[in-house]
């Protein structure tokens, strides 16, 4: 089995910045990566399965739920926290942090801000400690960067909700125990409803022959005609800002997430260019090699700038959502030039199992996708400084 050998860098000396708790609870997660998901990831991603075994794993590190508050059963942690476990998680795989990250910010996030104290209490310990798994239905066949136009919908039958409709591109989805799912009343708002496995036309049918998260499971969301328990209802938000609000918070970890991406195909194009001889001499001393890893520890390290001060901002309760965008979309896209960069660093052996860098280039085209486009986060950004909506 391949021994696990990731230094992380920090060329800026940004554990200066970092609490002991903050480092303390990045290096639990950390060690647990190297222990737990390393030796195993290749051969998941390979056969395209979801290693469930890793669930126990995920949740005595404090991945899911780690800022909600310790009475409902999570680690009442801050944003860097949270932060720096997705790092981590994500430097052994995306489809691992995507899991977690879905977890926590879109399953766990809304119904300790937009759900009642029974909610709270029912659902929160559980998916703290992993004995449930949930996913969030948003995104639908028809309706991805305009989720507004969902036709997913409920209608009053008095003692109950029935809800029609059908979410795809579901991390956890072949899976979970229960969905938040995002659909419009009557009236055309947009609600939440915990819908529950085992209710009645409610099914999760599996997405297959993805190239990409290959080590994540991924499905659809179908409800035909499904009988949603009244109490059910997320109460305190609706209309579109409510899922918007869970996004940002999946978003931020993303863009912390995707740096341990980097982090791992520059560790590893580095070690290698000191192994690798050519020409009588390693490969790290010529100067287009020395090229791409000095523009890979900068772009990483602008990063991990950003990143932490996103994290001080949402501590303070100050980060705007068009912040969040712009630090999603530099940080995926820094990841994903890092990884190619790397992998040509390897020639022909970066296209292989044996090294993470491949894996981390497939998962990271779909980051960039999922959770809002690298285009729309760009015009967020745009209509954040000009004012000026490019949508409508």
């Amino acid at each position: 089995m391949k021994q696990d050998l990731f230094q992380a860098p920090d060329y800026y000396n940004l554990d200066d910045l970092l609490t002991d708790e903050h480092k303390m609870v990045r290096d639990a997660a950390r060690e647990w990566v190297k222990r737990d998901v390393s030796p195993i990831i290749e051969e998941a991603a390979q056969e395209a399965k979801f290693p469930k075994s890793i669930i126990k794993g995920l949740a005595e590190i404090g991945a899911f739920g780690p800022y909600i508050p310790e009475e409902y059963g999570g680690a009442g942690l801050d944003h860097i926290s949270y932060g720096l476990i997705m790092q981590e998680i994500e430097r052994g795989d995306s489809g691992v942090r995507s899991t977690a990250s879905v977890q926590s910010s879109l399953v766990m996030y809304p119904i300790y801000k937009y759900g009642n104290e029974e909610q709270r209490k029912k659902y929160l310990p559980k998916l703290a400690s992993g004995e449930w798994m949930g996913c969030f239905g948003l995104t639908e066949p028809d309706h991805g960067s305009n989720p507004g136009g969902m036709t997913t919908n409920f209608k009053d039958k008095g003692d109950h909700y029935l809800l029609n409709g059908a979410k795809l591109w579901i991390s956890n989805s072949p899976f979970a125990d229960i969905a938040v799912v995002w659909s419009k009343d009557e009236n055309g708002r947009i609600h939440g409803l915990i819908v529950e496995r085992g209710m009645e036309g409610f099914s999760t049918p599996e997405t297959h022959n993805k190239w990409s998260l290959r080590a994540s499971a991924t499905g659809e969301l179908i409800f035909d005609n499904v009988k949603v328990p009244k109490e059910n209802l997320l109460p305190n938000k609706s209309g579109l800002g409510a899922p918007l609000g869970c996004l940002d918070s999946a978003r931020f970890g993303i863009a912390w997430g995707t740096i341990g991406a980097a982090m791992d195909c520059y560790d590893t194009a580095l070690r290698y260019s000191k192994e690798r001889m050519q020409f009588g001499k390693p490969i790290a001393g010529f100067q287009l090699q020395q090229k791409k890893l000095a523009e890979m520890i900068t772009e990483i390290t602008k990063a991990q700038l950003l990143a932490w001060r996103l994290g001080v901002l949402r501590n303070e309760g100050k980060a705007t959502t068009a912040q969040i965008s712009m630090a999603k979309r530099n940080n995926v896209a820094m990841a994903l030039n890092v990884a190619r960069e790397a992998r040509q660093i390897l020639g022909a052996m970066g296209i292989t199992g044996e090294y993470s860098i491949m894996r981390h280039m497939m998962n990271l085209e779909s980051v960039i996708t999922y959770e809002g486009t690298h285009d729309i986060h760009l015009l967020i950004t745009g209509m954040d400084i000009t004012g000026i909506s490019a949508f409508k």
